[in-house]
């Protein structure tokens, strides 16, 4: 197993991608941190793998705010001693909707999405920096989107926090730079997670249909899909790969 006794957290790990980085990260054999705001989706995706014997907790977790980061970080600490892994997968995204124009959305609303879609990095890489510190190293893989790279109608806010998030990914390589700490990201293209099929409403059958055409792989994203790229940037595999993101989309955008 290549993640044997490593520690990770996984920001909103309790559903959805989050969910399946969890299951990926305790398949080899890493220990979990399931943080999510929602605390009953978290100890639900704990209490799963805790039952195919893996070791894991969950920890309530609002990224926004820095005392419940600092709160997450010392719970992996007490639990497993330690953190190697992060992953900044929390995201505002299904609950928006995506059917305002840019000029028809509010600040509050604007402010909400940076505020989990970035400060939330923020705060959260902050938080487990000084354990990476202690342990001689560390990896911290952020999530982004493809959206950042084609644009998206009527998800301007959105967009440009996963925008923002490959600019983190870089500057921070460069601040972590000679503190053997990897930093990278992850750009999936649209997957059918549970909030994304729950509040499909802002895609159209058409939409899904022309989205197919334009993938060298012709099917749908599923979290599942995203696993592979997260296990390589979390392993020793990695270790000469900094701030660089990958892309996994079945093939439809080139960086």
């Amino acid at each position: 197993m290549r993640l044997k006794d490593r520690v990770a957290i996984v920001t909103g790990g309790g559903r959805g991608i989050g969910k399946a980085f969890c299951a990926g990260l305790a398949s080899e054999g890493a220990r979990v941190v399931v943080a999510d705001i929602n605390m009953e989706s978290a100890s639900a995706t704990a209490k799963e793998l805790e039952q195919q014997g893996k070791e894991v907790i969950a920890v309530k977790t609002d990224v926004s705010d820095e005392k419940s980061t600092l709160g997450m970080a010392e719970k992996a600490v007490e639990r497993f001693g330690g953190i190697d892994i992060l992953v900044n997968n929390a995201a505002f995204f299904t609950p928006l909707g995506l059917g305002k124009t840019w000029d028809k959305v509010d600040v509050e609303e604007w402010d909400k999405v940076m505020s989990v879609n970035l400060r939330g990095l923020f705060l959260c890489s902050r938080a487990v920096f000084p354990h990476m510190l202690a342990r001689g190293k560390g990896k911290i893989i952020n999530i982004s989107s493809t959206t950042a790279y084609r644009g998206l109608v009527r998800g301007i806010h959105y967009v440009t926090s996963k925008a923002g998030v490959l600019g983190f990914t870089r500057a921070l390589s460069r601040e972590l730079a000679g503190k053997n700490i990897n930093v990278n990201s992850i750009a999936p293209g649209l997957t059918l997670s549970e909030g994304v099929v729950a509040g499909g409403g802002f895609v159209t059958q058409e939409d899904w249909a022309k989205m197919r055409t334009l993938r060298c792989s012709q099917k749908d994203l599923y979290p599942k899909d995203m696993v592979g790229a997260m296990i390589f940037l979390a392993s020793d595999e990695s270790g000469s790969v900094y701030g660089q993101t990958i892309v996994v989309d079945g093939g439809m955008v080139f960086v």
